[in-house]
């Protein structure tokens, strides 16, 4: 996809260009008309980003989406009016702005029919206003983080079970989400469940859902996590803390499509696509007595592998800056400058805690450091 970027501030242009390349997109810049015009006409472009609606350069056929510090109705219905796609106040919100790209350079796409179940189901979401939930983008130009989201994009429009493996804090969940939301199920539900975190007299419960007085403390009808996620996508993580008890009652639903709430004989229908994470080796845990092998085959279709931070330590410069920039908006302050040895000296770290810990170090380091952050910091805080 080529994207051409049109906006008179350098700044803007280079933080655009730097952000779309990440994801995979064709960049080229024009701080005017007239460059942007002498682009247009040598290449074949999918959109614009411009800072405004009334450039020369828009009359063409090309779909534009507007990005302004102007955050009025008045604004947004002048762009709109204009013929805007889609129209975003700064500072830009990557994850919106990646959903607005994906909207207009796929309106006019034949989509995959989705099952009765699931229109219904995302029909009723738009109805009722559900908001899409953002998801963060996946930083990183190194070639294991390229694969990966290469693999990513590859899996997530199809209907395959994936298995996502990797240690504590590489971002399991964040893959998840983008296998989700580039998915043909991204309006309807996503719905999480932690196996490690529910006890496993409960775990039936959390996933199926329960009967009025199925139990002692079942004092009226609850859904489970399969219903909840009905026409959606259900994320299981660490799936390889769950008991044998519970593995043979989700293998049943992932066979057959059915499952039946703790103190029921009926069967429910349900149309979910299963996305599952471990910091387990299962091969092990199967080896071991402890994991079904006959559920790992169903769950792990596709297998995908977040790498540790410390096997891509060059994207710590991307991802630190990222991170700055997220906690300077979060805080409401200025972004941190960060010193070129303060790069380095981050990259010498192991980070055992992978992309989690470096996050929590630079909020720690935007803190409790000077004006700028120096490799001392890094040194007396990390």
């Amino acid at each position: 996809m080529k994207v051409l970027i049109l906006d008179r501030s350098k700044s803007m242009r280079n933080n655009l260009r730097e952000r779309l390349t990440y994801e995979g997109l064709t960049t080229e810049v024009a701080d005017c008309d007239a460059a942007a015009e002498q682009l247009l006409a040598r290449t074949p472009f999918d959109l614009i980003l411009t800072d405004e609606a009334n450039h020369t350069a828009l009359h063409g056929d090309t779909p534009f989406i507007v990005l302004t510090e102007q955050g009025s109705i008045e604004a947004a219905v002048e762009a709109l009016r204009r013929g805007a796609e889609d129209y975003l106040t700064r500072p830009i919100d990557m994850n919106r702005l990646m959903q607005a790209i994906h909207r207009t350079t796929h309106h006019d796409e034949e989509p995959s029919v989705p099952s009765e179940r699931r229109r219904a189901t995302a029909t009723r979401r738009k109805r009722c206003g559900a908001p899409t939930a953002r998801v963060e983008a996946i930083i990183g130009a190194s070639p294991e983080m390229t694969r990966m989201r290469e693999l990513i994009n590859k899996v997530a429009p199809c209907e395959a079970r994936v298995l996502i493996t990797g240690e504590n804090g590489t971002g399991k969940e964040l893959v998840a989400r983008h296998l989700h939301r580039a998915s043909q199920r991204a309006e309807a539900p996503f719905v999480e469940v932690n196996c490690a975190a529910i006890p496993s007299e409960l775990i039936e419960s959390e996933l199926f859902g329960h009967e009025r007085g199925a139990f002692t403390s079942a004092i009226k009808q609850r859904k489970g996590k399969f219903e909840l996620a009905d026409g959606g996508t259900l994320f299981m993580d660490e799936i390889g803390d769950m008991s044998l008890a519970a593995q043979a009652k989700v293998l049943r639903a992932l066979q057959e499509h059915k499952i039946c709430r703790v103190g029921s004989d009926r069967d429910i229908e349900v149309d979910v696509r299963v996305l599952a994470a471990t910091n387990k080796d299962l091969k092990e845990e199967i080896g071991r007595g402890n994991f079904r092998e006959d559920l790992y085959h169903r769950i792990g279709v596709v297998v995908i592998r977040v790498p540790a931070l410390r096997e891509h330590s060059d994207d710590i410069p991307l991802l630190a800056d990222h991170f700055l920039h997220l906690i300077a908006t979060e805080y409401h302050t200025d972004c941190k400058e960060i010193e070129h040895e303060a790069l380095e000296a981050l990259q010498q770290r192991r980070w055992s805690g992978n992309i989690r810990e470096l996050r929590n170090a630079m909020e720690r380091l935007t803190i409790l450091s000077g004006e700028k952050i120096t490799a001392d910091d890094v040194r007396l805080y990390c």
